[in-house]
Formats: C-alpha cells, sequence, structure tokens
C-alpha cells in the first residue's frame, strides 16, 4: 500500500495522543509454541466472575509488538479476534504484521486470548469425537432435526458437567469487562482497536458500556447487534451472506480455462449444486452425503481461495469419487472452540426451549434460502442450557463519533443486512465503508485499495470519510 501523503502524516504528528497511565504489567518472553517473531507475551489477572470481583480470579494471555517509532506511538491498537472461540495471542504477528508501516509505527499491536480460550484459563467440554469434529447442525435430508436435538443435549449436559466453574462466565460482556481490564493494565486512558467478525460486536458492547475509553475503533465483517434477536438473528442471517456470495463462486466455476470448472455458465452453477447435493440425499457415496457437499460450500465461502474445494467437491459428487478432506484443526482446539463458542452464545441471551420452534425455522429456511438447507435456523445446546444469561446489551449511539465499519458487500459469514443494522443502531457515532467484493474480513485481506486507504487514514490521522462510502476497488 502507498505511503499517506506528507501533508496527513504531518497532520497525524500534531494529533494529541491520549493520556498514558504507569502500566501494571511487565512483558517477557512468548509461550514456546507461539509465535515468536518480535512478539512479548505478559499476563492480566482479571474476576472470574465479575458480580463477585474479590473471588476467584483467571488469568489473560496477552501479547505485543510494540510502536516500531516511539517519538510518533500514539497509543495501542487491540486486535479483537472472531468466533466466539478464536484465540488472539498470535494475532500481532499473523495479523498485525500485515498493518502498513505508518500504522505500525503509532501503535503498540496489541493480541490476547479472551477468556476460556487458548492459554487463558481454557476449557473443554470433553465431547465425543464424533461430536466435536461434525460441528455444524445440518438437518436431515427431509429437514428433521431430531439427531440434532439428541446432540444439542449431549453438547449442553457434557458441558454443564465437565467444563468447570468459568463456563458459566464465559459471554461477551465478560469479553468486554476483560479487555477494559486489558486497557487499565496497559496503562491507557483510552485504547484503540481492530475488531473482526464476531469481534465487531465484542468491539460494539464495548463502545457501549466503556464510551468514554475508545479512542479509534475499526469495527471490520460486522455482526447484528439487536438485543431482540441476538445470536438466532446472526445465526439467520447466514443463510443470506450464502446467497449473497454464491454469485463469486458461479461465475469462477464456469470460467473457461479454469481448470475446476464445473459448468459453462454462471446460470448453470446452482442448479447443478443444488441437484448434486439432493442425489447425494437420497443415495450417499458411503459417507459422501448432501451435507458434505453443503459443508465444503460453507467452508469454501469466506474467501476466494476456498472456491476449489468447492468446485473439488462438486466434481466429485458429479463423477461418483470421494471428496476431498476438510480441514480440521487438532482436537483439542476443536474441544475449546465448541466450549466457548456454545458458552457465549448460550450465556449471552436467552433462547427458545421449544424444539418445535427450531424445526419450523429450519423448514421455513430450508425453502427461502436451499442452498444452507436450514441449517441457520437449526437447534444449539443453549435450547437445554441450565444457566440464567446475561442481559444483552443495546447498542448505543450515545458516545463520541470515533467509529470506523468495514465490510463486504457479499459477506457469507457476516452479511451485509446485519453489518446494516449494527450501523443503525450506532448513529452518528460511525461511518461505514462498504467494499465491492465477496469473502469474509476486509481489511489488507481483499485487495480493496479504495477501502484499505480508508482504514489506514482512519488509523494514522483519525480521519473518517465525510458520509459512507461504496469502493467499487
Amino acid at each position: 500500500m502507498r505511503k499517506l501523503a506528507a501533508s496527513v502524516v504531518f497532520a497525524a504528528i500534531l494529533t494529541a495522543a491520549p493520556a498514558t497511565a504507569e502500566p501494571a504489567i511487565d512483558w517477557g518472553e512468548c509461550p514456546p509454541d507461539s509465535v515468536d517473531l518480535g512478539q512479548e507475551c505478559t499476563t492480566v489477572s482479571v474476576p472470574m466472575d465479575y458480580a463477585a470481583p474479590a473471588g476467584d480470579r483467571i488469568s489473560l494471555a496477552v501479547s505485543r509488538i510494540p510502536a516500531a517509532r516511539p517519538e510518533l506511538r500514539r497509543g495501542v491498537l487491540l486486535l479483537i479476534p472472531g468466533g466466539p472461540g478464536n484465540p488472539g495471542l498470535n494475532r500481532p504477528w499473523t495479523l498485525g504484521a500485515r498493518l502498513p508501516q505508518d500504522v505500525k509505527d503509532r501503535y503498540d499491536i496489541i493480541g490476547f486470548d479472551p477468556r476460556g480460550t487458548g492459554r487463558s484459563n481454557p476449557i473443554s467440554c470433553e465431547l465425543s469425537y464424533a461430536d466435536v469434529r461434525s460441528l455444524s447442525q445440518w438437518p436431515a435430508p427431509n429437514g428433521d432435526i431430531s439427531e440434532n436435538v439428541a446432540k444439542a443435549k449431549r453438547f449442553a449436559d457434557a458441558c454443564v458437567t465437565k467444563a468447570g466453574p468459568l463456563l458459566r462466565h464465559v459471554s461477551t460482556q465478560n469479553e468486554v469487562r476483560d479487555i477494559d481490564q486489558i486497557r487499565k493494565a496497559l496503562g491507557q486512558k483510552k485504547i484503540s482497536y481492530w475488531a473482526h467478525s464476531y469481534g465487531t460486536y465484542v468491539g460494539a458492547v464495548y463502545a457501549t458500556l466503556f464510551a468514554g475509553n475508545t479512542d479509534r475503533v475499526l469495527l471490520d465483517s460486522n455482526d447484528e447487534a439487536d438485543p431482540e434477536t441476538l445470536w438466532r438473528k446472526v445465526m439467520a442471517n447466514q443463510a443470506i451472506g450464502v446467497d449473497d456470495r454464491f454469485p463469486d463462486f458461479a461465475e469462477w466455476a464456469s470460467r473457461p480455462g479454469n481448470p475446476h470448472r464445473v459448468t459453462d455458465s454462471p446460470a448453470a452453477v446452482r442448479p447443478l449444486f443444488l441437484d448434486l447435493a439432493a442425489r447425494l440425499d437420497r443415495a450417499p457415496i458411503g459417507e459422501f452425503t448432501g451435507n458434505t457437499l453443503r459443508e465444503a460450500l460453507l467452508r469454501g465461502m469466506n474467501s476466494d481461495a476456498g472456491f476449489p474445494l468447492i468446485a473439488q467437491t462438486m466434481i466429485a459428487a458429479r463423477d461418483g469419487g470421494a471428496p476431498p478432506a476438510l480441514p480440521l484443526p487438532p482436537e483439542s482446539v476443536l474441544q475449546n472452540t465448541a466450549a466457548v463458542a456454545g458458552a457465549t452464545i448460550c450465556n449471552d441471551v436467552a433462547w427458545p426451549r421449544s424444539i418445535e420452534v427450531y424445526q419450523r425455522d429450519v423448514l421455513r429456511l430450508r425453502a427461502q434460502h436451499p442452498l444452507s438447507a436450514g441449517l441457520p435456523g437449526n437447534i444449539v445446546p443453549c435450547a437445554f442450557w441450565p444457566y440464567q444469561p446475561d442481559k444483552p446489551v443495546r447498542v448505543s449511539s450515545d458516545g463520541p463519533s470515533n467509529i470506523l465499519m468495514l465490510q463486504s458487500a457479499r459477506d457469507p459469514a457476516s452479511p451485509l443486512v446485519g453489518a446494516l443494522q449494527l450501523r443503525h443502531a450506532l448513529g452518528h457515532r460511525a461511518k461505514m465503508v462498504t467494499v465491492g467484493t465477496g469473502g469474509h474480513g476486509v481489511y489488507l485481506q481483499q485487495g480493496n485499495v479504495c477501502g484499505d486507504n480508508s482504514v489506514t487514514a482512519f488509523l494514522v490521522t483519525g480521519q473518517r470519510p465525510v458520509r459512507d462510502v461504496y469502493c467499487a476497488r
């Protein structure tokens, strides 16, 4: 990316940095199996239960790469990971290293493992391997969810029995409180952050509960935040996101010269996909089912790099061959991610207890959005969760106008329809840059020069577009 014009950089130097206090932590080496390329690490102690702050405490693993030019240092840029359930200790290197030099000059890049993940008191529900390796709750070929109900009940029971006391305190609001404790430990009066995917909801809640502690807020690939429909609507929106994104795959999969070409025209790709999935529903090839094909679609849509996986699975279904293996992380990572994701969505908000509600939603979504076959409306362990959830936070337009939202027009996981809801909730506090691309994760990941430059200018100077903008390229 080109450097910003000298006048803009000079203006940034004149911008006063937020006042800092004396840091309350010491930095040292990172764990042996983490990234060790300029990162340093520490831990921050926080209450397990913020309602009982004098009780048990847990340790959060925190990392940083210091600002490259201390004389230009503005403060810290915290990288809030997605998920729920994704660790973030290595993100200053794996993600922050992509940042333009103008940004790295001015911020300590901070990563952390949210409570319950990675090295921050990780939890596990000790699910069976069969359950943990197939976490997508696909309905049966006829839309029945009986097996999913049994699995959701097993999941909830295992978590309550085996995950330990932290399970009840893994939630968005507690992650937000943890972030403010990290801010204090870093000696910062205010904090800037780059939040991704689920992290945008964390960032929006932080900007609501701790509005006065925010400096520059970047929300990238945004989830809906309506407290009346939280999580069920976020998941249901993904059916829309898959439909939004599919034409990008269809154009790619019908392109002349593509070794993974599946048809001669984009218009023929969707009917072919649906026909192949239906055929596999009726007559699986061993363990190769219609839902195997749908899972490949879901896995492959977040980035154009995933398109070959979808096409190869379609070709295998057409030719009666074996599908390519879906990449899976180690079982310990799957167990940790499943436990934290389940605990977060169940502790955040109350879910319906009626199985009929989920069955009805699955059948409705299957009819409206056949590509995702009702998955986004299916039952989750929260239907059997025994703990009282938090009262959801209503994201507010009260506070400083210091938020920049960045959004792909065709994001399958955090679709535009949800981002627009969050944009409305934030009101005058936010400006939104929508890029005319497809995929999940925008800044420095999709090659949209207009969008990337808008974000870099904001992080370096604080300047945002005067109104919401659309970046075609």
